[in-house]
């Protein structure tokens, strides 16, 4: 399939995805196997170190240490003959690495969603709407939420940009497979938490394929519009 096709595609995808979870009971239903209502408390504690700075800030800075060493590789590299043909890689996994998580946050800061475990279904004191949907007038007074979609997840998921650094399929399919289970296990962290519902975590996967496809096809333009001048 070419990224063109790829691109349209995901797109789609992303707009099935939404409608799905905003039309569906899935997201609520999913998670309630993650909190105790007789406790009020969630199936993993936020403030439990262990699980924190594994699924959390150690990843986190993890990631932002990977990010850093493309970039330093792609521009300790980029004149050498033995590097060319990863170079186009190279620019595709840092400017994702950037552009991930960049747009996933910008997308958070104006959805005004809130969390699970601010929702008044889960003892909190939102109600629960669909991103497209506006709260009550007498919830307008309630503080701007940040919850839609999973930010957290996003750097792993922008991991996604290593299928096209490497060449053969074995090496593509490794790399993808790595970033999924990096993302999903970032995502299921906040999920077990309650700070994010499966959806969250779904949509920032499908948009960070879709930036990251996008992010491909403007590379290959570029450089092929400087081959031709």
């Amino acid at each position: 399939m070419t990224p063109v096709k790829q691109l349209w595609l995901t797109a789609i995808v992303l707009l099935i995805a939404i409608l799905f979870f905003g039309l569906s009971p899935t997201d609520v239903w999913v998670q309630r196997h993650f909190y105790n209502p007789l406790t009020h408390e969630w199936i993993v504690d936020t403030h439990n170190e262990v699980a924190k700075f594994i699924f959390y800030d150690g990843i986190k800075r993890l990631l932002i240490f990977v990010a850093v060493f493309f970039l330093f590789l792609l521009i300790a590299t980029w004149k050498k003959q033995w590097m060319r043909s990863y170079r186009r890689g190279l620019i595709i996994v840092v400017l994702s690495s950037i552009a991930v998580p960049l747009v996933v946050g910008s997308l958070k800061a104006v959805t005004n969603m809130p969390c699970p475990k601010s929702l008044d279904i889960f003892e909190g004191t939102y109600p629960h709407t669909c991103v497209w949907e506006k709260y009550p007038a007498k919830e307008c007074h309630l503080e701007k939420q940040k919850c839609w979609p999973a930010g957290h997840a996003s750097g792993g998921f922008a991991l996604l940009s290593l299928i096209f650094l490497f060449h053969t399929r074995n090496n593509k399919i490794l790399a993808g497979s790595t970033a999924i289970v990096i993302g999903w296990s970032m995502g299921s962290y906040k999920m077990l938490i309650g700070d994010h519902f499966l959806s969250h975590t779904v949509i920032t996967m499908i948009v960070a394929w879709l930036l990251i496809v996008f992010i491909a096809l403007s590379v290959d333009w570029i450089m092929g519009q400087k081959r031709n001048a």
